[in-house]
């Protein structure tokens, strides 16, 4: 069977897709996490549905959807223990003469400003130029979620446009930042 297995490595981080084999590290960090810090932190969450087999279907479905071109999801790993930090995904919004992608990233919050997501994310940035040959990657933020936006900005993303109505959650349509980075930058990677 094919198998999407594209990764990168920083001085403390691996950051590659989750396999069947991630399952022990990657629950106990969710059981380990803080309650929520604010309103975009889900901090502890009910796991009692992520069993061994749903995480080996999650992982599966994973797969078929990087082998699809449609997400790209990576686990963040601390090099020295496997400890799983969070993760940061690439989703495809359009090939051809765009190569775009919009990305996010989480990172557990027991782990914070330690450093892991700037790390985590401007590898990843890397990752997507290189090896899944994007242009052009987006962060879509909340426009309260100032940590995201200091995360966007010290990677070297760039301030774009407020999109009216742009995602639908918290039960209304919500406008969001648009912070943007291309593969022929020469900001901040």
């Amino acid at each position: 069977m094919i198998k999407f297995n594209y990764y990168i490595e920083t001085d403390r981080l691996v950051i590659r897709p989750l396999e069947r084999e991630d399952y022990t590290p990657w629950i106990t960090e969710f059981e380990n996490r803080f309650p929520s810090q604010h309103k975009y932190d889900e901090g502890k969450i009910d796991m009692s549905v992520c069993t061994k087999d749903w995480f080996g279907d999650l992982v599966d479905n994973h797969q078929r959807m990087a082998l699809d071109d449609k997400v790209y999801v990576f686990g963040i790993f601390r090099k020295e223990d496997n400890t799983h930090i969070g993760s940061i995904d690439f989703s495809t919004i359009m090939r051809e003469d765009f190569q775009w992608a919009r990305f996010g990233y989480s990172i557990h919050n027991q782990f914070w400003r330690q450093g892991y997501a700037k790390e985590a994310v401007k590898a990843a940035i890397i990752l997507a130029f290189e090896k899944l040959n994007f242009h052009r990657i987006e962060a879509h933020i909340n426009l309260d979620n100032t940590p995201s936006v200091r995360l966007a900005e010290s990677v070297g993303m760039q301030f774009e446009c407020i999109r009216k109505g742009f995602i639908y959650e918290f039960d209304e349509w919500t406008d969001h930042l648009i912070y943007y980075i291309n593969s022929n930058s020469t900001f901040g990677i």
